[in-house]
């Protein structure tokens, strides 16, 4: 089943903007006390029945996410006691296994019920996140890890496939910043969640919150098994018979995997192209989680609670710009502006970060701010511009693989991002940034060639 929300979100912005009599033909103006509020604009763009299940999921087991963010590092090396390798070395783990459970739970979500899937998947996860609380040694963090990066990597990549069926056009890149809008919401009220764990500090305190961000995501299966079969990938029965008409097994099988490998992302070079180059321009994640909190708290003079400070405007540009700077993205040719000035963006933010070394204190702290709203924005617009071109380069018979391999990416770009940002940033200061720009300016200027040339070839 596919969902028409364009005509909805069209009639939505004009009931926005003005109201219209049976008399008239003409929209008259609606004073600004009388527009709906933020919050009421949001309601109404979740008015499709599978959106608002998969947003209300999210506001729910997010808050889980944020509780667990919060606390696992400093649970693991205040209360469970191990080394700082040691948690390096569990959470490489878990994102490791992440990137091949990103390709397993796209290629199951064609092969088997989507729903079954992200249900069972995220129960796994809750189930893995209460786990960590009786946690006592490396061997039992590494194993509960493991299981929690695994199933929540697959829960992502099958509702990445729901998207891509439930939706189309300009409604599936909807969804998807509608989702993420609310992820960021949900991870910021469980991060605050999470502290009361963290200022009360006791073992108990953080254990009790361990299971409670465990709950919260079990909580999302409520709303996760309201999901309508539709978002099951089609039957797809291959059949061929001969001229006699009895069915030939062996001929079967053999069109069968024609017929998959016709369809594969892998022997699609434009997608994984386009990947390999959203990719590596993800891993401006870890610059804003790594390197701007050493940077700002090594390099410049600004105080550190500006760390804090920046990752706040972060998530309210994401809250307050995704949604409406992803209009539009489904079209290959604004996905493809987009991607480009988030590149210079980006591009423009290594530089400002890197020139706040060396400078007064209110000096470097009016650069960092400068530098994280540019980082800010790219990130937004970048965001935007991949999942537009994800979902119309995509073949939508192998929604859920390619989908997979999408997020596959994502995820190496994030197991990566550590290793890069020590190799440029943290180890040659001004010429690491220099290096990072020109990284971000090939990949998101790659991006805009590859959909350049798709939007030609389209017509």
């Amino acid at each position: 089943m596919k969902h028409n929300a364009t005509s909805i979100l069209s009639r939505g912005r004009l009931c926005e903007n003005c109201r219209v009599s049976s008399t008239q033909t003409a929209p008259v103006p609606v004073p600004a006390a009388q527009r709906p509020s933020p919050l009421a604009r949001l309601a109404a763009s979740v008015s499709d029945p599978v959106l608002r299940i998969l947003v209300t999921a999210t506001l729910i087991g997010r808050v889980g996410r944020g509780i667990f963010l919060t606390v696992t590092v400093l649970y693991f090396t205040l209360i469970v006691k191990l080394p700082a390798h040691e948690v390096a070395i569990v959470l490489a783990a878990s994102s490791g296994v992440g990137i091949v459970a990103s390709l397993a739970g796209g290629w199951l979500a064609d092969r088997m019920s989507a729903k079954r899937l992200i249900v069972g998947a995220t129960t796994l996860e809750g189930l893995g996140l209460v786990g960590y609380a009786f946690t006592s040694d490396f061997a039992s963090a590494l194993v509960i890890a493991v299981v929690v990066g695994a199933f929540g990597q697959m829960a992502n990549s099958t509702r990445m496939a729901i998207i891509a069926r439930a939706f189309d056009g300009e409604a599936r890149v909807h969804a998807r910043a509608v989702l993420r809008t609310v992820t960021n919401v949900s991870i910021a009220v469980g991060s605050g969640i999470g502290a009361i764990a963290l200022a009360i500090g006791t073992a108990q305190a953080y254990r009790a919150f361990l299971v409670l961000a465990g709950l919260a995501s079990l909580g999302a299966i409520l709303r996760l098994v309201k999901l309508p079969s539709a978002v099951d990938a089609p039957a797809a029965a291959v059949a061929v018979t001969t001229a006699t008409g009895s069915i030939d097994a062996l001929a079967t099988r053999r069109a069968a995997r024609r017929a998959r490998w016709a369809h594969s992302p892998w022997l699609d070079v434009r997608y994984l192209l386009l990947t390999l180059a959203s990719a590596v321009f993800g891993m401006q994640f870890g610059v804003g989680e790594l390197a701007v909190p050493l940077w700002i708290a090594r390099e410049t003079t600004a105080p550190e609670t500006l760390v804090s400070a920046v990752l706040i405007m972060n998530t309210v540009v994401v809250i307050c710009f995704q949604v409406p700077l992803s209009r539009g993205t489904h079209d290959l040719r604004r996905a493809a502006r987009v991607s480009a000035i988030a590149a210079w963006l980006m591009a423009a933010a290594c530089f400002v970060y890197a020139a706040a070394a060396g400078l007064s204190p209110w000096l470097a702290v009016a650069v960092v701010v400068a530098a994280a709203l540019a980082h800010a924005f790219a990130e937004v617009l970048s965001q935007a511009g991949g999942w537009g071109l994800s979902f119309e380069l995509a073949d939508p018979v192998r929604a859920g693989t390619y989908q997979g391999v999408f997020s596959m990416g994502y995820s190496l770009g994030a197991l990566a991002a550590p290793l890069v940002v020590n190799a440029t940033v943290l180890t040659h200061g001004f010429g690491g940034w220099a290096a990072l720009a020109a990284v971000f300016l090939v990949s998101g200027l790659g991006t805009w060639a590859i959909a350049r040339r798709a939007a030609a070839l389209a017509g």
